[in-house]
């Protein structure tokens, strides 16, 4: 995404058509589904949404109505029109944010083991760890594509790893 975590106004709007697509949305709505979608990585603030919203209906790509202090958007004909001549850039869009946010949820996943020994008592240990994930996860990465034989052979390695850390941990939880 070109500008780090923000989108142009053309993509955003685009992203807001396919929501709009899946049913009327208040404002705040749509932040909380990009924020979701992407697992917390794209989450637009209110005055990049609304603007958007407002230029959206302006141009007759969608409907607010008014409900009660809040207005909930629709998307227009018009607005379906556009989206379906550009539907498969809005996917691609929301595709991006969801494969990103995916990723964000790995690397908290690895970091979140950084601390699994408690640093405080032995940072050493505790940074051996985490470069033993990270060491492992990059190894798995450089046989992407393998072959089966191959495929079959790391699963075996995986398999008798897992058998002896469960066959050597402690009953007590305690290290």
């Amino acid at each position: 995404m070109p500008g780090g975590r923000r989108l142009g106004a053309a993509e955003l709007q685009l992203v807001i058509l396919r929501l709009l697509a899946d049913g009327p949305r208040h404002g705040y709505e749509l932040i909380r589904a990009l924020e979701e979608r992407s697992g917390g990585f794209y989450s637009p603030s209110p005055g990049v949404i609304y603007p958007a919203l407002t230029f959206l209906a302006e141009i007759g790509h969608a409907d607010a109505v008014p409900e009660g202090n809040r207005k909930s958007y629709t998307i227009t004909e018009s607005g379906r029109d556009h989206l379906a001549a550009h539907r498969e850039e809005a996917d691609t869009i929301l595709q991006t944010l969801e494969r990103i946010g995916s990723r964000m949820d790995q690397v908290r996943e690895a970091f979140a083991g950084l601390h699994d020994t408690d640093p405080a008592a032995d940072p050493a240990l505790a940074a051996a760890m985490h470069r033993a994930r990270h060491e492992l996860k990059r190894a798995l990465g450089t046989r992407r594509g393998c072959s089966a034989e191959e495929a079959r052979r790391l699963i075996g390695i995986l398999e008798r790893a897992t058998a002896e850390i469960l066959r050597t941990a402690p009953k007590d939880g305690a290290a």
